[in-house]
């Protein structure tokens, strides 16, 4: 795993820019949106939007909501050291969002790699115990592994001083098939319940002036 994770971090990082701060709320749900919600989000008034919120969560089921919110609380503790004011706009936690604990997470800590293997089932406990406390000086490199049909899926985020974590791409074989897995976070645990009169009702918000 060491091998791969170096070659795949010396391609270089390119990290997703940070979205606008003036939207929070759709700095957090970005990541879990469908394309046509991000794209009818964006064509609204402030007036549009603010109904749009009260529908995204409507047309989904309540347990999605629940996770969503765990998530969130997650990631306001764990990712704070990156981005203290808005601990979820950064690369680390807009993948714990959408996809949740990952599998096994591998890091390298000055010459050496260790791996932390989740225990149980989903849920924060793959990473909380180390995120708090963690010395991000003291690595350069760290890789999440989660487990799509018979595919592992790799995220690799590289170091940025002063506390940046950057996501990386790579030429890992599984991740061919990483837009069909986020596709799959984003309907098993964020799915809307009604398609068809979701959309009705998305439409009608541009009337909204």
């Amino acid at each position: 795993m060491g091998i791969l994770v170096l070659s795949f971090l010396a391609l270089g990082a390119c990290g997703m820019n940070l979205l606008p701060s003036k939207d929070t709320w759709y700095m957090q749900h970005y990541i879990i949106m469908q394309d046509f919600e991000r794209a009818a989000y964006k064509e609204l008034t402030v007036e549009g939007r603010e109904e749009f919120q009260i529908l995204f969560w409507k047309f989904r089921r309540p347990e999605s909501k629940r996770e969503f919110l765990k998530r969130i609380a997650f990631a306001a503790n764990a990712f704070k050291r990156e981005n203290f004011r808005q601990p979820w706009n950064t690369d680390r936690a807009r993948i714990y969002l959408l996809n949740g604990s990952p599998a096994a997470v591998d890091y390298r800590q000055t010459d050496n790699w260790a791996m932390k293997v989740r225990e149980g089932g989903g849920g924060v406990t793959g990473i909380a115990a180390e995120r708090d406390k963690e010395d991000i000086q003291a690595r350069t490199a760290e890789v999440w592994t989660y487990q799509y049909e018979k595919q592992m899926i790799y995220y690799a985020f590289s170091f940025s001083k002063p506390n940046k974590w950057k996501l990386s791409q790579g030429d890992f074989a599984g991740n061919r098939f990483l837009g069909e897995f986020e596709q799959q976070s984003r309907e098993r645990t964020y799915g809307i319940t009604d398609i068809d009169q979701y959309t009705k009702e998305l439409e009608n918000l541009k009337e909204i002036k």
